[in-house]
């Protein structure tokens, strides 16, 4: 093997990071005996150098004394070859006329020059002549007419030689524009592995060698289909790679492994804790604030930016079932993963407070056998594309909840009402609101069924002994199906075809005379 003959090192395998690629090559060799140095490729330039690694396995000993990565560029050749096209021979062409007429354009401008030295000198010798006595007037007028006819020749020819400079110029820049929109490729850097390696004997050895490679990324993405109660659920990997190198027939793992993130723990700082009297005012009262917050924790906090993965603080890995191929075009590429089924529970659901719409939701179950990474999800109803919901992380076996959109024969109206006032001795600070809600159904002709929907309304929840909340079970119409620790209130209600209800939540919120900030 040759340094002129490189050996071919294909990528074999791939592990894709949340922001690069762990790459796998394999090759066969033949070795002979002694110390020999290899070179083997091409491979992608944007191979990280310090996390090259070779391992040869052979039937006798060998060793790998020294693996590098080698990056060359060929400059284009300045005159064109005789198999390149008319357009690049014109372009070298006009390029060449351009630089003789530039030529040109010098020494004709040098010949102006001396001509005009040669008349300022003509001129003072006339006037030497004549101030002395020895006038030659014949003489005088043949070189200066001579001059004259040389001086305006000579400007005239760079006249022309600038006017074809201007034009040769212009055709210059549409043929080169031309050649660089059909022709024309950015220059691009080839890189090859030389490889030193030592076997005590001649024959045969597999190479395998990993690196690291930017431009290379994954993101889950699933598609959700809802066949009357069964919901499909397909797991798909979106992955993007521009490595400068196709990957074909490679078996593929997706990883949520952050290989850059520190693994050093956090550095303790001293945080010094004091104690001091409160003063007089602040102990008489009780500032408080009514806020919002939301109630699932699961996995790691958002962050700004670009989207990760969230794997729910665990690294996991997923595979496809057979080996795929990737082109590097920079383009997103689907990937199928997993496929799975489940019952489900479609419901007609309303939260009046955050939206005026009914939406279908369906209820089931993680039974894909592993974790359902956040992604977005394709929603396919009724044979058709119904829209497009996000999958937070969802555990093997856990609860999964998807919207398929809202329902346009549905309205919900919301109006809400509050009292603020003052009750008996104890001057405690009463806020009644009412919240009245006004379901409506429009039934198209041949429904004769009835419809049940989900109604959802937050009742405020107190974390203070001053504060308290109640819910007036008695004010309302009708009362509450369940209300659950967060403080949302339930009602199932059936409306039938052109039906309409009203539902009405009563509660108060009372706060003792030293509260201030309601």
């Amino acid at each position: 093997m040759s340094p002129e003959q490189p050996t071919p090192l294909p990528v074999t395998a791939v592990t894709c990071l949340e922001d690069r690629a762990h790459i796998e090559r394999t090759a066969a060799l033949d070795l002979v005996s002694g110390v020999q140095r290899l070179r083997l490729g091409p491979v992608s330039p944007l191979a990280v150098d310090r996390s090259l690694h070779a391992e040869l396995t052979a039937d006798h000993p060998t060793q790998v004394l020294d693996t590098r990565l080698v990056r060359t560029w060929t400059p284009r050749p300045s005159s064109p070859s005789p198999h390149d096209s008319a357009l690049r021979h014109r372009v070298h062409a006009l390029t060449q006329d351009r630089t003789a007429l530039h030529h040109q354009r010098d020494r004709l401008d040098a010949r102006l020059d001396l001509l005009g030295r040669l008349s300022a000198d003509l001129l003072r010798d006339i006037a030497e002549g004549a101030g002395a006595g020895e006038a030659d007037p014949d003489r005088w007028t043949r070189e200066l007419d001579r001059l004259d006819a040389q001086r305006d020749t000579c400007a005239e020819q760079a006249r022309t030689v600038r006017a074809r400079l201007t034009t040769l110029d212009t055709e210059l820049d549409e043929a080169r524009q031309a050649l660089r929109l059909a022709e024309d490729e950015p220059l691009e850097l080839t890189a090859h592995i030389e490889l030193t390696v030592e076997s005590a004997t001649t024959g045969p050895a597999r190479l395998r060698l990993t690196h690291l490679t930017p431009c290379a990324l994954w993101r889950p993405a699933y598609r959700a289909t809802l066949h009357g109660d069964r919901l499909t659920l397909e797991t798909d990997a979106m992955v993007w790679q521009r490595t400068d190198e196709d990957w074909s027939g490679i078996h593929l793992t997706l990883s949520t492994a952050r290989s850059a993130s520190a693994t050093e723990p956090p550095r303790l700082h001293e945080d010094r804790l004091t104690l001091q009297d409160r003063p007089a005012a602040e102990r008489r009262t009780v500032d408080v604030e009514l806020r919002e917050e939301d109630t699932a924790t699961l996995g790691p906090t958002p962050v700004l930016g670009l989207p990760g993965v969230d794997d729910g603080g665990e690294t996991r890995t997923l595979r496809p079932t057979a080996p795929v191929s990737l082109p590097a075009d920079g383009r997103a590429h689907r990937v199928p993963l997993t496929t799975s089924t489940a019952p489900a529970r479609l419901e007609l659901v309303c939260a009046p407070e955050l939206s005026p719409v009914v939406t279908r939701v369906a209820r089931s179950e993680n039974l894909s056998g592993h974790a359902l990474l956040a992604g977005p999800v394709d929603l396919v109803l009724g044979g058709g594309y119904a829209g497009r919901a996000t999958l937070d992380f969802t555990a093997p076996g856990a609860p999964l909840e998807l919207s398929f959109g809202s329902r346009d024969d549905y309205r919900v109206v919301r109006q809400a009402e509050e009292t603020r006032g003052t009750s008996g001795l104890t001057q405690r600070t009463v806020i009644t609101r009412t919240v009245r809600l006004h379901l409506s159904r429009f039934s198209a002709p041949g429904e004769d069924d009835d419809r049940v929907i989900v109604v959802r309304e937050r009742v405020p929840v107190s974390e203070h002994a001053s504060v308290e909340t109640r819910l007036r079970e008695e004010a309302c119409a009708p009362a509450p199906d369940a209300v659950d620790p967060e403080g949302i209130a339930h009602w199932t209600v059936a409306l039938p075809p052109g039906g309409h209800r009203t539902l009405t939540l009563v509660h108060e919120v009372s706060a003792a005379a030293k509260v201030i900030g309601l």
